[in-house]
């Protein structure tokens, strides 16, 4: 369980059935048995209007997979990474009625990018539930550059982009979904501690 530590540190919860017109459904990695477990205490009439997209990465075993493919949902999608699927997603949010509800499980990188996504296609906060499952690695902006580096799990990380090494912050941004990365050596260029695998 992720304790935040300042006030824009993401919370999360227990997926849990709720009624609505329509449910998306969408996880990666390990998030696939949340979403599974989801499911199987769902209804036939949630199932009937579920559709779940998931991001089979390739890593590790297939078993939510599989899961997922016999819970019987209205349509299922799955997609080889977290940016290939957020167009589907992006296109569900266009067609989505009033009443649709939507449900996120995995890493926190998917988790941010689909918030931001929902959020910008008008979705409402209290329609959205989380559950981080999995890594804790994080997605990580440099404010120095503005570049995104991801899958981090090291403090401090080298910025992708331009090559600084960054500390990376708690504090989150959910309209970039991603921590704040800063400069750790700018008062003493050149003195970097050791990086060391925190976010795992």
């Amino acid at each position: 369980m992720i304790v935040p530590s300042i006030k824009s540190r993401p919370v999360y919860g227990r997926l849990a059935p709720r009624p609505g017109t329509s449910h998306l459904l969408l996880g990666d990695r390990e998030g696939g048995h949340a979403l599974a477990d989801l499911a199987a205490g769902a209804s036939s009439e949630f199932l009937s209007r579920a559709h779940i997209l998931y991001v089979r990465d390739g890593l590790g075993d297939d078993v939510p997979s599989e899961r997922l493919a016999s819970v019987g949902a209205g349509s299922l999608c799955f997609a080889p990474t977290v940016a290939s699927i957020l167009p589907q997603l992006t296109h569900l949010l266009g067609s989505a009625r009033m009443g649709t509800r939507l449900y996120l499980a995995g890493t926190e990188g998917l988790i941010g990018q689909a918030v931001a996504a929902a959020l910008g296609a008008g979705l409402e906060m209290s329609a959205i539930q989380a559950e981080h499952r999995g890594s804790l690695a994080r997605r990580v902006q440099c404010v120095h550059c503005k570049g995104v580096t991801e899958q981090v799990t090291t403090q401090p990380v080298q910025c992708s982009h331009c090559g600084l090494h960054l500390f990376v912050r708690d504090h989150y941004s959910r309209r970039l979904a991603a921590f704040m990365g800063v400069c750790i050596d700018a008062e003493e260029p050149g003195v970097v501690p050791v990086a060391e695998d925190i976010f795992k």
